[in-house]
């Protein structure tokens, strides 16, 4: 499966949303990051036809997407940012409801075991007649995941997969959408970086809009590793270090304060291991797209 995105735009009144953004899609996980208001929302609700394009296509296998219409939806598998519920619904009621929209038959046998299988891959099968309204936010994001994959859609895409979750739900969802990836396309998108690092096969930086970066994780940190400081302080000279740094970590020690800095200036002879948070303040804070030209 392939999908090519070519100069996707959209405007809302003055504001560009997506600007000329290209990017080819394949097997694999694509993490796509960038700070509120920077386009992902715009990406995904064009990518699974909630929202019409200005400008540009998107071809599935060499086929206008547009064109595909309902065969296209019956790719896709989403699992919004916002959890919208009937709050009454039991969890099997809810399955059943998502799995009428997208066309299956609930009588089926193979759609009933897929059902059976997805709330027990997800460890939800022993609340299945449970009353949605009395979920954990950690079940409530499974069970949205649980509708996103019904039907074995080739493109699975997730806006903030994460959000509302403890660290270990998080690690679990995480593990979770590795696992999903094989002979799928899945879509990631989230502001944090530390969901998509361990897992994302490419990473796709938005900034305004515009498509900044469009590379694999090791790339990416090789890129500002010798822009990234380790900086050891008292505690008491912290607030100095944070108005003269854009401060991506701080741990504390028995002796002090460890500061992970980033300064674009610094080429300092000692490398320090990067990470994609290190990554996000680097191109995020305080630069432009235009000082950073997209890469695909």
């Amino acid at each position: 499966m392939r999908m090519e995105i070519r100069n996707l735009s959209k405007a809302y009144g003055s504001v560009k949303a997506l600007d000329d953004f290209n990017a080819v899609l394949e097997e694999g996980i694509y993490g796509v990051l960038g700070p509120n208001g920077a386009g992902k929302s715009t990406l995904i609700n064009i990518l699974t036809d909630n929202v019409r394009r200005d400008r540009g296509e998107i071809l599935l296998d060499g086929q206008e997407v547009l064109q595909m219409g309902a065969e296209y939806r019956k790719t896709i598998g989403y699992m919004p940012q916002e959890q919208v519920f009937y709050p009454q619904f039991t969890l099997l009621e809810f399955m059943k409801y998502m799995a009428l929209v997208k066309g299956l038959d609930c009588k089926d046998k193979a759609v009933r075991m897929q059902m059976e299988e997805l709330l027990d891959e997800l460890h939800l099968a022993d609340v299945a007649k449970r009353k949605l309204g009395g979920f954990s936010g950690g079940m409530k994001r499974r069970a949205v995941l649980a509708q996103a994959l019904l039907g074995n859609p080739g493109i699975i895409i997730l806006d903030e997969p994460t959000a509302g979750l403890d660290p270990k739900e998080r690690i679990a969802m995480r593990n979770l959408i590795s696992r999903l990836a094989e002979n799928r396309i899945v879509i990631l998108a989230t502001h944090i970086a530390s969901d998509i690092e361990c897992i994302a096969d490419r990473v796709l930086l938005i900034k305004n809009g515009k498509l900044i970066k469009n590379e694999n994780p090791f790339t990416l940190l090789d890129e500002v590793r010798g822009h990234i400081r380790r900086i050891y302080c008292k505690r008491e000279d912290l607030a100095a270090y944070q108005k003269r740094y854009r401060m991506s970590n701080c741990i504390q020690t028995k002796d002090g304060l460890t500061l992970h800095v980033i300064d674009p200036e610094y080429e300092g002879d000692k490398m320090v291991d990067a990470t994609l948070e290190d990554v996000y303040l680097y191109y995020f804070e305080g630069m432009t797209a235009q000082d950073h030209p997209s890469s695909e």
